[in-house]
């Protein structure tokens, strides 16, 4: 059961969505997508854990996306039950193997819908394994402007 119209939470997801799509294209930031969360809003990543708080939000987009700028992020496929939003990505990271496909992983918003636009949470789910064995298996390497994630996040995924 949803607290707001279906159309409204299509409507965001749409804007979401089109954003995301600037910022693969390079005509955007991430942090460009701070505009979809409310002020108290709660954003879990896999590597950096929980961050809440809008202007946190924010630092995290810029801080965790340095360094990443060759990467990709599209999404393949949007579902919606309530307010709650499920968006399927996948992240495509630097390199081909030896077949020419590139290394790519699987990853999962899930978000909550909270009206006039915007979202008050996003768990982010992403084998981060999968991830590290790419990674290695590409040579990848972070470069000087790269910011590591910190050692011990916050791994508290709960809706607020």
């Amino acid at each position: 059961m949803s607290t707001f119209p279906r159309q409204e939470i299509e409507a965001a997801v749409h804007e979401y969505h089109a954003e995301r799509e600037n910022i693969r294209a390079g005509n955007g930031w991430w942090t460009d997508l701070a505009k979809f969360f409310t002020e108290d809003a709660v954003y879990i990543d896999p590597a950096w854990g929980r961050v809440e708080g809008l202007e946190n939000i924010r630092e995290f987009f810029n801080e965790s996306m340095v360094g990443l700028e060759d990467w990709t992020f599209p999404i393949t496929a949007v579902g919606i039950d309530g307010d709650i939003v499920m968006v399927k990505w996948t992240q495509i990271t630097p390199g081909t193997k030896p077949d020419g496909s590139p290394y790519a992983q699987s990853g999962i918003s899930t978000m909550r819908y909270a009206g006039n636009g915007k979202f008050n949470y996003d768990e982010d789910i992403l084998n981060m394994n999968h991830v590290n064995e790419d990674l290695r298996a590409a040579g990848w390497r972070p470069t000087e402007a790269f910011n590591f994630p910190p050692k011990n996040p916050n791994r508290d995924w709960s809706m607020p």
